[in-house]
């Protein structure tokens, strides 16, 4: 696996072009895109999200919409409409901002529901169906959606099957004082985005997707993630538990992490490092768990202590 080790560090050179001080993040990003997963970006406006998602389109050289989410946005605005062609009559297929290598959706929680409904097909399947003819997206493909914090003005929660359909979840937060000068000195001349060139190519991003299907996962390590899964579905304070959708996507993200460390197996610390983005959005919490202040990041906490980790060697 060492040859693509150049591969990654050269994706992460670029986007550290624009992105400042938040390495950490840019490296979940790319593991969860050569894990086929889809990101979601929770964070106040104004911290880079829309820009690391364009960062990442450019160094990867993929085919990238942005379509800003307003409450009027339809899902034809989305996934695109026949029209009749005058012509012949005939009706032929407008394609949407949807059809394409990755999809930046922009705000995502500022539109209505049905509009946010019209990306679950296609994050889940790959598929867009339009007066019943289903099109494949292009591959790969990757939907990167950022939203304003609960209780931003405008804004209303994503269901549960939406959420669900996101491999992870983030958040960037503030840079500190010696960043944030930095990023004030890299824009006085130049928006560091031009300054993004493509170091790999959409071919290699499919190949290597495969080559992390590929990474070998002990018996012991399967059973570690399923009783970290099952101890979020019998939790006293959890009313909702991670589905199997979210267990495939736990491990697919350590399968992608291996690879970015350059192992083609699986230890406990790759489960142990992704299990909170992984799943921290899938879990509901009862209400007695807000009145005694128990947080989402307090139970992971008492999991990853609770359920021991194999020694695998």
């Amino acid at each position: 696996m060492g040859i693509y080790t150049k591969s990654i560090i050269d994706i992460v050179n670029e986007v550290q072009k624009v992105i400042v001080g938040k390495d950490h993040i840019i490296y979940k990003v790319l593991n969860a895109i050569l894990a086929r997963g889809h990101i979601l970006i929770e964070d106040i406006p104004g911290v880079g999200k829309t820009t690391m998602a364009l960062a990442f389109s450019k160094a990867m050289d993929l085919e990238h919409n942005r379509l800003q989410f307003t409450p009027d946005v339809l899902p034809t605005d989305v996934l695109g409409f026949n029209m009749m062609n005058q012509n012949d009559s005939n009706f032929y297929y407008k394609p949407g901002p949807i059809m394409c290598n990755l999809f930046l959706a922009d705000e995502i929680n500022r539109t209505s529901p049905k509009t946010q409904s019209a990306l679950l097909e296609v994050m889940e399947e790959g598929n867009v169906t339009v007066d019943s003819i289903t099109r494949e997206v292009p591959k790969p493909f990757t939907v990167i959606a950022t939203q304003n914090p609960i209780g931003s003005i405008g804004t209303q929660m994503l269901p549960e099957s939406q959420l669900d359909r996101f491999m992870v979840k983030l958040t960037m937060g503030y840079p500190d004082i010696r960043n944030e000068v930095n990023i004030l000195k890299g824009r006085q001349n130049i928006n560091p985005l031009q300054l993004v060139k493509p170091v790999v190519s959409g071919k290699d991003i499919i190949y290597m997707q495969k080559v992390v299907d590929q990474v070998y996962i002990h018996d012991s390590i399967y059973a570690y993630i399923a009783k970290l899964v099952m101890q979020t579905r019998e939790h006293p304070y959890i009313e909702l538990g991670v589905s199997p959708r979210g267990t495939i996507a736990l491990s697919n993200m350590a399968k992608a992490r291996a690879f970015i460390n350059d192992r083609e197996y699986l230890i406990p610390d790759d489960v142990k490092t992704t299990f909170r983005d992984t799943v921290s959005h899938r879990i509901v919490l009862k209400p007695k768990a807000r009145l005694n202040n128990v947080t989402v990041d307090k139970i992971i906490d008492s999991i990853l202590q609770q359920v021991q980790a194999p020694r695998v060697s």
